[in-house]
């Protein structure tokens, strides 16, 4: 016989204490924490019997793998996110903020589904069918094998699969959909969880393709449980500034490829398209030899992407002068702005120093430091940087410069786009690219050295030099 005894569980992780608190001692979310009934065996371990299994287990090797082979969606930056496209019976789940563009971008991927030979499901509970269809023309992705149908109760959800029978499924939202089965709200954390076990159930016995879309919080996590993002196969996150059109959707988990792959897509006045080469987007109106500005070579997952960063120095006239950061990490730009002042001697305690990324772009990779200490020094001095030069490392508090990864890599992207000169670490692999020549600077000052190249080349276009000579000393 078995007694029934309180417990109480943290909604987000699960974690389970013995009375009630105000906020999970695990994960630290306040009010999750709520009672739930357990049954305790009076038995124990011992009374708990093994029964028959469903299926017989057999070795590995003789497992078909036909039917779990990648089918590419028919949109490519999408495809190389998920490794070449979907695997039939998993779940994916697209994660993103309001008006990012998540259901633009599913609506391209059904109809190239449909185009290519396949049916496709699109289940919308946030808007009604006709209101769909609207922006389906208005994108040019309507089509006779792309289904459609506006539904937020979850057994209805499953008849339409069942109906039918399409071989790639959108819902949208998980959020919105809800279940008789479950206690809760319409979104609630019990109510998601069990909207999300019921269609990845549903997947894995139909073999249907699933994409679930899921809303973000304004801290941009996932919401819902965390258990949410385990339950799924693919977790990928669509990103993009609403002030531009990129946008951009990197993999978080994926149980069937590589999990750190990034897609680039840009919007238009019908719909989005694929962007097969972001960093000539990023570079496309740049002004060659102009004071201020600096290109790196950085690396978002796998994938090298070229960057410009851009300074501006002026004489402050606060007693507390100004330090203005955008698409960087604020922290570590100032970081670079201080290691430039003491070993390069640079004084900038009187300036005011405005850094930001070109495009949109966003850039966390250390290896794009000497790329933000040379921005600030070529608009201290005046001095343009050679616009066929990158600068890829990292700067460290004692003033050297260090390696970062992929090297070969980045200089090969900077080839393929007519860079001809690169900055780089001392250390690393020999490398011998062809048609770059590469610098090789231990520390800032050696760097800095670029500097006086450039001025000693064209003086007579750059005739203002307030740091005269300390840069060869």
């Amino acid at each position: 016989m078995a007694k029934p005894r309180a417990q109480f569980r943290c909604s987000e992780c699960q974690h389970t204490t013995a009375k009630w608190v105000g906020r999970c001692p695990d994960c630290g979310t306040w009010g999750s924490v709520s009672e739930t009934a357990v049954l305790s065996s009076i038995g124990g371990l011992g009374a708990v019997r093994a029964v028959a299994p469903a299926s017989a287990a057999v070795p590995i090797t003789s497992i078909p793998t036909d039917t779990t082979k990648h089918q590419p969606t028919g949109v490519s930056e999408l495809d190389r996110v998920l490794g070449g496209g979907v695997i039939p019976g998993s779940v994916n789940l697209l994660a993103g903020e309001p008006g990012v563009g998540k259901s633009t971008l599913l609506l391209k991927v059904v109809h190239q589904w449909a185009a290519s030979g396949g049916r496709a499901l699109y289940i919308s509970g946030e808007e009604s069918a006709a209101q769909v269809r609207l922006r389906a023309e208005r994108t040019g992705c309507a089509h006779d094998e792309v289904y459609l149908a506006s539904e937020s109760d979850l057994h209805s959800v499953l008849g339409h699969i069942e109906a039918v029978k399409p071989t790639l499924a959108i819902i949208d939202s998980v959020q919105t959909m809800s279940t008789t089965d479950a206690d809760g709200v319409t979104g609630g954390v019990t109510q998601v969880r069990a909207v999300t076990t019921a269609l990845t159930m549903a997947a894995k016995s139909s073999g249907v393709a699933m994409v679930l879309v899921g809303h973000v919080t304004k801290d941009g996590a996932i919401a819902g449980p965390r258990s949410l993002e385990h339950l799924v196969d693919v977790v990928l996150h669509f990103e993009g500034d609403k002030h531009t059109a990129l946008r951009m959707v990197r993999g978080v988990k994926n149980r069937f490829g590589a999990a750190d792959e990034v897609g680039c897509f840009q919007l238009r006045d019908r719909g989005i398209e694929c962007v097969s080469d972001p960093s000539g987007l990023f570079l496309e109106h740049r002004e060659k030899a102009a004071p201020g500005t600096a290109v790196t070579v950085t690396l978002d997952g796998k994938r090298p992407l070229l960057g410009e960063v851009q300074s501006l120095v002026t004489t402050s006239t606060n007693p507390s002068p100004r330090r203005a950061v955008s698409g960087l990490d604020h922290a570590r730009s100032a970081m670079v702005t201080a290691v430039l002042e003491r070993h390069g001697r640079i004084p900038l305690g009187n300036n005011d120093i405005y850094m930001a990324t070109v495009g949109g772009m966003r850039m966390t990779d250390p290896s794009s430091d000497l790329a933000i200490l040379m921005a600030v020094a070529s608009a201290y001095t005046d001095i343009a940087l050679p616009a066929n030069m990158v600068f890829i490392g990292e700067v460290g508090l004692a003033g050297d410069i260090r390696r970062t990864a992929a090297v070969g890599k980045r200089i090969a992207e900077a080839a393929r786009l007519g860079y001809t000169h690169a900055v780089i670490p001392p250390e690393g692999d020999d490398l011998h690219p062809a048609g770059m020549h590469l610098l090789r600077c231990p520390t800032v000052g050696r760097a800095l050295e670029v500097l006086s190249e450039a001025r000693r080349i064209e003086p007579e276009k750059r005739p203002s030099l307030r740091l005269a000579q300390q840069f060869t000393d």
